[in-house]
């Protein structure tokens, strides 16, 4: 159902346009019961991005990547962050993203990714709209060792864990990232059942 007769803006400001783009936002929007409420909303614009959660069915293992995260660290998180092998479309398709980024951060060449569901991941300030995959692989698809790209700041260690590890270490706090979770549900629920 469109919203877009219930939205009327009124002034867009641009906050900042450093690593991403930041804007605040005054809009009217038409509440349920008719009447117009002035908002004042900040958003930020980082691009659209693609996830992908590689899986052996018949190991019952996934591959997953460690590393540094900066606001997480920021908001009391002491450690590196477990997750899924992600990144930003920049100009690509989510598929084209998502092969290119397991190659680059997990060292594995992706050869049937499936889409599963797209989502935002954090719509009250973010527009990112997260494209989530999932694939099978096997040990022959290592095509080099993964790590990320140094020129883009990634220092990435490559972790292979079985389901139950990896779900274990959701339920324990060690895997905390929001993507690597629903992903890992996922798994859970459609691909390796108990």
């Amino acid at each position: 159902m469109s919203v877009q007769h219930r939205v009327r803006v009124r002034e867009v400001r641009l906050l900042s346009d450093n690593w991403y783009t930041l804007k605040t936002t005054t809009f009217d929007w038409q509440r349920s019961d008719g009447r117009w409420q002035e908002c004042k909303r900040e958003t930020y614009d980082r691009g659209n991005g693609a996830v992908l959660l590689l899986y052996n069915r018949a190991r019952r293992t996934v591959v997953l990547t460690r590393q540094f995260r900066y606001p997480a660290f920021v908001n009391g998180h002491d450690g590196l962050l477990v997750e899924a092998p992600a990144g930003l479309l920049d100009d690509a398709t989510p598929e084209e993203c998502i092969r290119a980024e397991a190659e680059q951060e997990v060292g594995f060449r992706v050869r049937a990714p499936h889409k599963v569901f797209d989502a935002f991941m954090s719509p009250g300030s973010v527009t990112e709209r997260l494209h989530f995959f999932v694939a099978e692989y096997d040990p022959d698809d290592r095509i080099g060792s993964g790590g990320g790209l140094e020129a883009e700041g990634e220092d990435i260690e490559v972790l292979e864990l079985t389901l139950d590890e990896a779900l274990a270490q959701v339920a324990d706090g060690r895997i905390r990232d929001g993507k690597t979770i629903m992903l890992l549900q996922h798994a859970a629920l459609h691909l390796m059942p108990r």
